[in-house]
């Protein structure tokens, strides 16, 4: 029976100890997994040459805008438009009460009639006058006077048309026109006020060509000497299709060609204005808009790029986990320029050119730990 017992028992030890084995085994593999370096996705630095921009607020306006206005005493009888339509230059937007302008026409024309009637009896009478003294009828002096009483005539006779001419005109400015092709703001008096625009005009609304904009910002004094150090002036290309962006994203992309820069500086705010011009496509843009301006102010040659979401930062400013020769990471402390195509930041000190940094994992790896980098672009 001992015999028998015994040869049951070694078998099952065997197989408990083979198990034992087999799973020592098994966690020693496991344990080398554990310590094996994680794979990390990195990217190199690249150089390129690109263009500096600095972002500046702006606002839109109109490149050709102009007032309508009322030049005569006298109710406002009608507004012939509704505000924000697009009017055409010569059409009629408001006519204001005329009796006593139309009555002002009466008067200078009975003038002027009564003046051309005293020149036509002076002509007469100068060339009966000449007649009677080529036959010593009548004195030298007696000539001279018909020839002053003509000329008094021919000078009444021109300022009543004057007179004519001004009453008519004033009668015209009772019937308001636009003075140019535009979008109309709503009438600023409405109808049945009194208007008192003889002695000076009185604004009724205003009219803007949206078809043709501008961009118009400020930079500081400072600012442009850096700008203009850097660049050739306003002739330079870089100023041609200069970024535009909105606050909210709109149908169309916008860029503005820039001519204009103010030639003095602006004592009250140290500042240098600058215009460009810039097509209203689907006429989306209206006056008065906000926008920023990328303002390109330099080319730089060999820039170092690094992807803007691999940059961390801390209390001592920007930073870079960078991998070495040994895959090692290390925590490099770098200083920023300006983004470049939304995604790409310039690194304008503490990294090499073809330097690896890591791009992806950045709360998992940590300054001095082995990882197995993979390269990407």
């Amino acid at each position: 029976m001992k015999v028998k017992l015994l040869n049951t028992i070694l078998p099952l030890c065997t197989a408990a100890m083979c198990i034992a084995l087999t799973g020592c085994g098994g966690s020693k593999a496991k344990s080398d997994n554990a310590d094996a370096p994680q794979k990390v996705r990195v990217a190199e630095a690249v150089t390129d040459s690109v263009v500096l921009y600095k972002t500046v607020p702006g606002v839109i306006s109109s490149a050709n805008m102009a007032n309508v206005v009322a030049r005569t005493n006298g109710k406002l009888l009608t507004q012939n438009y509704t505000g924000g339509q697009y009017v055409k230059q010569g059409q009629v937007l408001f006519t204001l009460e005329s009796n006593s302008y139309r009555d002002a026409v009466h008067q200078a024309e009975a003038s002027l009639a009564t003046a051309q009637s005293q020149r036509d009896y002076y002509t007469q009478q100068l060339a009966a006058m000449r007649k009677a003294y080529e036959a010593d009828a009548v004195s030298r002096m007696q000539v001279a006077q018909a020839e002053s009483n003509l000329a008094q005539a021919e000078a009444s006779v021109k300022t009543a048309q004057a007179s004519l001419s001004t009453a008519r005109e004033n009668l015209s400015h009772c019937t308001v026109t636009a003075p140019m092709s535009g979008y109309i703001t709503e009438s600023v008096i409405d109808v049945g006020n009194y208007v008192a625009g003889e002695g000076s005009a009185v604004t009724l609304a205003t009219i803007y060509d949206n078809s043709s904009l501008q961009a118009n910002f400020s930079i500081s004094d400072s600012e442009y000497e850096k700008l203009i150090g850097r660049t050739g002036g306003l002739t330079d290309s870089i100023f041609r299709n200069v970024p535009l962006t909105f606050r909210e994203k709109l149908r169309n992309n916008y860029t503005t060609d820039l001519y204009y820069a103010s030639p003095s500086v602006d004592e009250s705010t140290a500042s240098i204005q600058f215009t460009g011009n810039l097509t209203n496509r689907d006429n989306e843009l209206r006056d008065g808009m906000y926008v920023s301006v990328s303002l390109p102010y330099g080319v730089e040659p060999h820039a170092i790029l690094v992807k803007d979401a691999s940059l961390g930062s801390d209390q001592l400013g920007y930073y870079l986990y960078t991998v070495d020769d040994d895959n090692i990471v290390r925590h490099t402390p770098v200083e920023v320029g300006d983004l470049f195509l939304d995604s790409l930041r310039i690194i304008t000190s503490g990294l090499r050119p073809g330097e690896r940094y890591v791009t992806k994992a950045l709360l998992k790896v940590r300054a001095g730990e082995t990882i197995d980098p993979i390269l990407t672009k």
